[in-house]
């Protein structure tokens, strides 16, 4: 298939891109590399991408431009003719949208805007996009489940994935175009942010600085391995999301619609608290960090469990791997990455 996946400099857009290229598939990858945090690492991505592309002789082209510019949305559309697309750029990051929230007002709104316009004239037949599992807010009722409200979103990251899924559906319902919204939880993995915790934490270990542990270490997390991730968004990209026959207009279920459209949570769907994953990475690095306990911060979510028996009905997938094993993986890429 020709897929176009946005945001593939980034860390999940990148593996995504990069599995589709292993598997064969032609790839169209459109980014505009800003710097958020470090432009190396996403640099570095990129040269992997053309790297594998050459390797298994697939087709790759890159657009390094701003999805909110419609005008260049237009244009690629107009070049290429796709099977799917997966949109996974979006402006990341919870407390950055404390302090800049016409970011995600460009990058998840009018970005998201002009996707769906193009690929409802476009006629692509399915979209895939990302949400995230902080839309779940002040809901405390564990597991999330899809089939539950999320209408109290802590922060305005979340407020704008929320808003994906309500314009996502006015598109299913107005045009039919197919469109699957993926809730990640707690992604980690190699050639991860540098503004995550893992990368954090990892990295003060090493130069034997304190990390910071907020909310005392109280938080619990659905942590997900990346290449589950990438795993659960091209099995659902691949599987076109179909009506409801049996949705209910009078007891509306949130997770699916009599128009072509469906949310899935993808999580590990075992939390592990905090300390529990600090402990991992002493493991991996053989060595222990100096902890400063600090309150929860504003806008952050104190515990996340995914429910995920919607991800196995239907499209018979859940993650597998463990913090253990994950962590292990991503400390072994970071010292090689970074000679430590």
């Amino acid at each position: 298939m020709k897929i176009l996946v946005t945001g593939n400099a980034g860390f999940i857009g990148f593996h995504t891109a990069k599995r589709l290229l292993e598997r064969g598939d032609s790839v169209v990858g459109f980014d505009v590399v800003n710097d958020y945090y470090d432009p190396g690492i996403k640099e570095a991505r990129l040269k992997i991408l053309e790297e594998v592309a050459a390797r298994t002789r697939s087709e790759y082209r890159f657009v390094r431009a701003n999805l909110a510019d419609m005008r260049t949305v237009t244009g690629c559309f107009q070049q290429h003719t796709f099977d799917r697309v997966i949109h996974l750029a979006a402006q990341a990051g919870v407390r950055y949208s404390l302090v800049n929230p016409h970011a995600y007002v460009e990058s998840n709104i009018v970005a998201f805007t002009n996707i769906l316009e193009a690929c409802r004239h476009a006629r692509v037949p399915h979209l895939t996009y990302a949400s995230t599992s902080s839309v779940y807010g002040g809901n405390t009722a564990m597991p999330f489940s899809e089939h539950q409200g999320v209408d109290h979103p802590l922060q305005f990251y979340a407020a704008t994935k929320r808003a994906n899924e309500l314009m996502a559906h006015s598109y299913g319902h107005l045009f039919r175009l197919p469109t699957t919204g993926l809730r990640f939880f707690t992604v980690y993995g190699p050639w991860g942010r540098p503004d995550m915790a893992l990368f954090v934490f990892t990295k003060n270990i090493l130069e034997g600085a304190p990390i910071q542990v907020f909310n005392n270490g109280n938080h619990t997390r659905d942590f997900t391995y990346v290449d589950d991730i990438v795993e659960g968004i091209i099995r659902a990209s691949d599987a076109i999301a179909a009506p409801n026959p049996q949705w209910d207009s009078s007891r509306p279920d949130p997770s699916s619609s009599n128009a072509p459209y469906r949310i899935f949570n993808i999580g590990n769907n075992h939390p592990v608290p905090l300390l529990a994953y600090v402990e991992a990475i002493e493991h991996a690095l053989g060595q222990k960090a100096k902890k400063e306990f600090l309150p929860l911060q504003p806008g952050d979510v104190p515990d996340t469990f995914a429910d995920v028996s919607k991800l196995v009905e239907e499209v018979g997938y859940k993650p597998t791997t463990s913090v253990g094993d994950g962590v292990a993986r991503f400390v072994e890429w970071y010292r090689s990455y970074y000679n430590s």
